[in-house]
């Protein structure tokens, strides 16, 4: 791209309070979802037990509540993606992670079904389309900060902070939930034992504010504010439109597996290995952290490897990799014979091959996009995907194990849209890493 506005190389001191500014705001957003998944029983039965029904019903209404939250992502992504890329990355962080944060603490307080009747359903479903909302402008926003700073050759590990920010964000969750069940009595946990991890994002949120108050604006942004009347002029310009809607249309069929096997291992499977599995919600927990430790120790070495050997390689092997996994590893988990550390290890490696595609991803799609719209178009490809194959992963695996008996469906839902990504990660240049961000 020709620019008039050059862009000035981020100091080492600036790049290291993007990073961290950057990262926070994604660890509360996934400490949230990954607390509503975790506690997703527990919520059912405070909210979504309606008279009559059974604890399946309720436990499909939790995913209906958790998949509609995602809906509202895009909408987001649309709002504050367009809000970052007019007015500039650091103003639209900082709204969106107070607000997101205030969405978050309200589900704390909110009264329960036995309570209030049928408005406590609706108003958690309430604040968590709010929450997804708000949410919906965090990773354009946080994956444009953290790759616009990055030095250069380090755009595939500094984006993979942002994919290992959510790794934490889910252990902190499901670690959380772990020591309160371990600590309260059944009774006292099902009462108000819940609310504790909703109510603590509120001191996370503030320190996450603090942290962003004392960012600077990225200089790709700065330099493409002296383009934009430029820009605007040419053919490339008035055509931006639809080559944005066809790099988000591209961008949902790369991370479609990621999206999809991520929620499905790392979220979805305390309640599968409850409801079909029979475990105790202890074991399940133990079970998803193994998940997730595994998903946290791949991420930043598959995001440095991308550096290296380029995005293409590592996520076709990752993605590779979870498409021939899948069944083998279920039907570990599934088998009565099968020890507690085998058990562990195939929950372990099937976290870890998620990981391996979550740690190049966020630079991969930093890279399809030009500054004046990467806020929005990394925003609205994650957003959609995630609101397709991670929302309704809980929602479409529950409904299709009941009403088949299938246990196997988490591995046809996961295999399935593997597939796809294999095929559009094949469009994926071998240089991109190699290549300035808009050229």
């Amino acid at each position: 791209m020709t620019r008039t506005g050059q862009i000035s190389p981020a100091t080492a001191s600036q790049s290291r309070r993007a990073l961290v500014a950057g990262s926070v705001g994604n660890f509360i957003e996934w400490y949230e979802f990954g607390v509503y998944g975790y506690l997703a029983t527990l919520i059912a039965g405070n909210f979504f037990t309606l008279e009559g029904q059974t604890g399946m019903t309720g436990l499909l209404l939790t995913y209906a509540s958790f998949a509609l939250a995602f809906f509202c992502r895009p909408i987001g992504a649309i709002i504050f993606g367009r809000i970052g890329d007019r007015i500039g990355r650091k103003p639209t962080l900082i709204a969106v992670v107070l607000l997101m944060t205030l969405a978050t603490a309200i589900i704390g307080l909110l009264p329960t079904y036995a309570q209030i009747g049928v408005a406590a359903p609706l108003l958690l479903t309430l604040m968590r389309m709010f929450q997804g909302l708000f949410a919906g402008g965090e990773f354009g926003g946080a994956v444009s900060l953290m790759t616009e700073f990055a030095p250069k050759g380090k755009r595939g590990i500094y984006g993979a902070w942002q994919s290992f920010t959510v790794s934490l964000g889910l252990l902190t969750g499901v670690a959380l939930v772990a020591l309160l069940v371990q600590t309260l009595p059944e009774a006292q946990m099902k009462d108000w034992g819940w609310r504790i991890p909703f109510l603590l994002a509120l001191p996370m949120g503030l320190v996450a504010l603090y942290l962003r108050l004392k960012l600077d604006e990225t200089p790709n942004f700065v330099a493409s504010q002296k383009d934009e009347p430029e820009v605007q002029k040419t053919a490339a310009g008035k055509a931006s439109a639809v080559a944005t809607a066809k790099a988000i249309a591209l961008g949902i069929g790369r991370m479609m597996g990621w999206s999809a096997g991520g929620y499905t291992f790392l979220v979805v499977m305390p309640s599968y290995l409850q409801t079909s599995l029979h475990a105790t919600f202890l074991q399940a927990l133990v079970a998803t952290v193994l998940a997730n430790v595994g998903f946290a120790l791949a991420i930043l070495p598959s995001g440095w490897l991308s550096d290296k050997i380029g995005r293409k390689k590592v996520m076709m092997i990752a993605v590779f990799a979870v498409i021939v996994l899948s069944f083998p590893l279920l039907h570990l988990l599934q088998n009565p014979q099968s020890s507690l550390l085998v058990k562990g290890i195939a929950v372990l490696i099937a976290g870890a091959t998620i990981g391996m595609i979550a740690g190049p991803g966020p630079a991969m799609l930093a890279e399809m996009f030009p500054t004046r719209v990467r806020y929005t178009g990394l925003g609205l490809s994650y957003s959609l995907s995630n609101a397709v194959f991670s929302g309704c992963a809980g929602l479409i695996i529950t409904g299709l194990i009941k009403e088949t008996g299938n246990l196997d469906i988490p591995a046809y839902y996961v295999v399935a849209t593997c597939l796809v990504s294999l095929f559009a990660l094949m469009t994926l240049r071998k240089d991109d890493h190699l290549r300035d961000l808009d050229e």
